[in-house]
């Protein structure tokens, strides 16, 4: 029997004209603009200095693919939107990928999945086959490192803000538990930003509260940006979750201000029952949502559950009346009222935290959820790769796309308008060229981008 390959593909006729495609079209690539994503790597030395965070217990002379070239592989495959491992048994030939990996042989392939899914699976400990391995405590001083590199000249004021996510899965990986407010079996990792920087990405297990670990992530950032910045100003910002006595008595403690969401409960409701019902009564002659603001000492009491606070803190409360019902929040706070009134506080504040969501969002747009591996080291490993390709959207955004349309967009956003080009790379002794499609519409942008990452 004769096997016969489709070289040509018909379509219907535009006009008098007949449609013929073939794959015919010579070295063509979709990632025409990753090379933007090179230069932003280049301002910021990120991906050399996360291969310094690997130990290689390969022999070298018996080496083909470094430390380098591969995680370098997969975190501009996230970024350029590959999420899959098995991916890059055809991006291994790809000469754009070649030139992000800093390989000069260009006609020499890259690593495969089954190399790269060695080094994801290092463990640490003798190997016959997994010999690569990484120093989590390097990567986390590296992510801050990378955020107080960004500014120039000392701030006088940061914000933290952290929050929690879950990562539904859906095998019998290591450390799953089932989450009754996510519905389902997840991780629940914790993230750590300052604006749109992201300062620490744990992955953690379903079965623990919100604020679990939060504390000790915030000592180590805190003391790595007060040995570069040790007059900074910086207030930490969280929901409910992360409303913990021993969090706030070490913020009281070590110079950082916090406004934490606070969780309502009867007696809080008591407290606001005049600011309530003056809320219900407007609402009553307008139809329309009111809000009136108050704040108070408050100490929560010490319960079999809980521990209580040491200390009476204050609470800022928006006593809210809107589409029929009441609508109480609570936030607590070490800031002094004539700083921040309640109002302020609440509404200019503690409401901007939301900013995070976008952030977190961000995240899933790198495929941080693609934690499928069996162990939770391989899986925070994943992690890490979701997030350095987040730095370095991230950089482009900061450093490239600054006073551009674009300078505030989502990365999805960014990946979609200023890296997906199409183009023909040709490889020369002496040059590489990159043949961009003629059609691109963001020409100009393009160019600024350009000019601003070469300054």
């Amino acid at each position: 029997m004769t096997e016969c390959n489709q070289s040509s593909f018909g379509f219907e006729a535009c006009g008098k004209r007949e449609i013929v495609a073939r794959f015919d079209g010579g070295t063509i690539s979709s990632d025409g603009g990753a090379f933007l994503l090179r230069q932003t790597d280049k301002r910021l030395n990120l991906l050399p200095r996360l291969a310094e965070c690997f130990l290689d217990g390969r022999n070298q002379a018996l080496t083909d693919h470094t430390v380098l070239e591969m995680l370098s592989q997969r975190v501009y495959g996230l970024a350029l939107g590959y999420e899959d491992i098995n991916d890059h048994d055809q991006l291994r030939k790809d000469p754009v990928f070649g030139i992000l990996a800093g390989r000069e042989e260009l006609d020499e392939p890259l690593a495969g999945k089954s190399t790269l899914n060695r080094m994801e699976l290092g463990t640490g400990t003798k190997d016959r086959y997994k010999k690569i391995t990484f120093w989590k405590d390097a990567i986390d001083e590296l992510l801050v490192t990378v955020f107080i590199e960004s500014h120039q000249n000392a701030p006088a004021e940061i914000i933290l803000d952290v929050d929690t996510t879950d990562l539904p899965l859906h095998g019998k990986q290591e450390g799953r538990f089932f989450h009754g407010y996510y519905d389902n079996y997840c991780y629940l990792p914790l993230y750590i930003f300052c604006g749109e920087q992201v300062l620490c990405a744990r992955l953690r297990e379903a079965n623990h509260d919100a604020a679990f670990g939060s504390l000790q992530e915030i000592q180590r950032i805190v003391a790595q940006i007060r040995t570069a910045w040790p007059e900074v100003k910086i207030i930490l910002r969280g929901d409910s979750g992360f409303c913990r006595n021993a969090l706030m008595s070490w913020c009281e403690n070590n110079r950082v201000d916090f406004v934490l969401g606070l969780g309502r409960n009867q007696r809080l409701r008591k407290i606001i029952g005049a600011e309530m019902q003056e809320a219900t009564q407007q609402w009553n002659q307008t139809s329309q949502p009111a809000r009136v603001f108050t704040e108070f000492e408050y100490r929560a009491k010490k319960t079999k559950k809980k521990g209580g606070w040491d200390c009476e803190r204050r609470v800022a409360a928006k006593a809210e009346h809107i589409d029929g019902k009441e609508n109480p929040r609570f936030v607590v706070t070490s800031l002094r009222s004539e700083e921040w009134p309640a109002q302020a506080l609440y509404e200019k504040l503690y409401c901007a935290r939301g900013d995070m969501e976008n952030r977190i969002k961000e995240q899933f747009s790198l495929f941080a959820d693609r934690v499928s591996t069996a162990t939770m080291r391989a899986n925070q490993m994943r992690l890490y790769w979701s997030t350095m390709a987040y730095v370095l959207m991230s950089g482009l955004r900061r450093l490239g796309l600054k006073t551009t349309e674009l300078a505030g967009a989502q990365v999805s956003t960014i990946r979609l308008k200023l890296l997906k080009i199409g183009a023909q790379i040709r490889v020369t002794v002496r040059k590489v060229w990159v043949s961009m499609a003629s059609s691109y519409p963001w020409q100009d942008l393009y160019q600024q981008v350009w000019s601003n990452l070469r300054c």
